[in-house]
């Protein structure tokens, strides 16, 4: 037992010392480069007033887990563990549809963005739920995804016939609908796969997923095939999601910070903490220009980053007012407004 005890000791202290090496070499990396924030002084703009609530989406009576906006930028699907998933008229505050769920468990939810036609969403059920809006009263899915051995933790459309999830197997799929079977299985994580983000009208080829194993990985669909993975992350990450442009992301975890990396150089950009920050993130959403990312927190928060910023800088934006953690954030696409849902079972529009 003791020869087995140090072994484990030797490798610990190896592995410290290539962490040692590791950050060594990034030093050298950047040394005497100078930083985004002083490449960008003067060159932008300063960002706009505080933000404000201007709807407050009340109708769910359990805990908001997911919010999707659809390609309007008027309506938005929510998801709760009471076990219902809403769509709103989020301009005018309107309930436009209630969908009951065969399961209250529910993770995530996805609006398609194309037509609007159709929602799905899925959670500890293990499947991937579609539901097709034209009907007056939706009771019933219209296909249930079947393959995944683990819980269902994310799902967007990228088309109208496709859609892609991730799940606590950690596996990514890539479904077709009408058909109801997986046409694609990317396995190169190590943890469960918390969330994905897919740009379709940049890049309908490409995906990145964010996992447990505390890695971020880019996915070429074609191939099924990881092409890069990013590290940086200590924990958890919870989302991630794609730089407007297609060729950078935002992550968020569970070690208390946002991190910005460009896949051109296959690197880590800035990272954004504070010291008064000591809970994990549970969503993230850029700005439509990109400048602004966006990410909820377990402590009630919602805080907005400046991507020009060093990272150590004071966030920009602090959205108070809700009374649980958020659960989830989103953009709208036209960039005009910004959600935000919580445990408190509320989602709040702002702008």
């Amino acid at each position: 037992m003791s020869d087995i005890a140090d072994r484990i000791a030797a490798a610990k202290k190896q592995v410290e010392n290539l962490k040692a090496q590791v950050s060594m070499a990034q030093g050298e990396k950047t040394n005497g480069f100078k930083g985004m924030k002083d490449i960008a002084t003067g060159k932008g703009s300063q960002l706009g007033t505080t933000l404000k609530v201007r709807r407050t989406l009340k109708g769910h009576f359990g805990k908001v887990y997911a919010m999707h906006w659809s390609g309007n930028s008027k309506e938005l699907v929510s998801a709760s563990q009471d076990g219902k998933l809403i769509v709103w008229d989020a301009i005018n505050n309107i309930k436009l549809q209630a969908i009951p769920l065969r399961s209250s468990w529910v993770m995530t939810c996805a609006f398609e963005q194309s037509r609007g036609g159709m929602v799905a969403c899925g959670g500890l059920d293990n499947l991937c739920s579609i539901y097709q809006l034209n009907q007056p009263q939706v009771l019933r899915s219209f296909r249930e995804l079947a393959a995944h051995d683990g819980y269902l933790s994310c799902c967007r459309f990228i088309a109208e016939n496709q859609i892609l999830t991730s799940s606590g197997d950690q596996t990514c799929m890539l479904w077709d609908i009408e058909m109801g079977q997986a046409k694609q299985t990317f396995k190169e994580h190590d943890g469960d796969v918390m969330s994905l983000s897919v740009l379709p009208s940049v890049d309908v080829n490409m995906f990145i997923s964010g996992s447990c194993d505390s890695l971020a990985k880019v996915w070429d669909i074609r191939t099924g095939k990881c092409t890069m993975t990013l590290r940086g992350h200590e924990s958890d990450i919870n989302s991630v999601v794609l730089f407007p442009d297609g060729k950078c992301f935002g992550t968020g975890s569970d070690d208390t910070t946002c991190r910005f990396f460009d896949m051109r150089a296959c690197a880590q950009v800035t990272e954004f903490r504070s010291d008064n920050i000591v809970c994990g993130i549970t969503s993230v959403s850029f700005s439509r220009s990109g400048r602004v990312l966006f990410a909820g927190y377990d402590d009630y928060n919602c805080l907005g980053w400046d991507i020009l910023g060093s990272g150590t800088d004071k966030h920009c934006f602090q959205l108070q007012g809700h009374e649980n953690r958020v659960s989830c954030v989103g953009v709208a696409p036209s960039g005009e407004a910004l959600c935000t849902g919580s445990w408190d079972t509320l989602l709040k529009i702002w702008a």
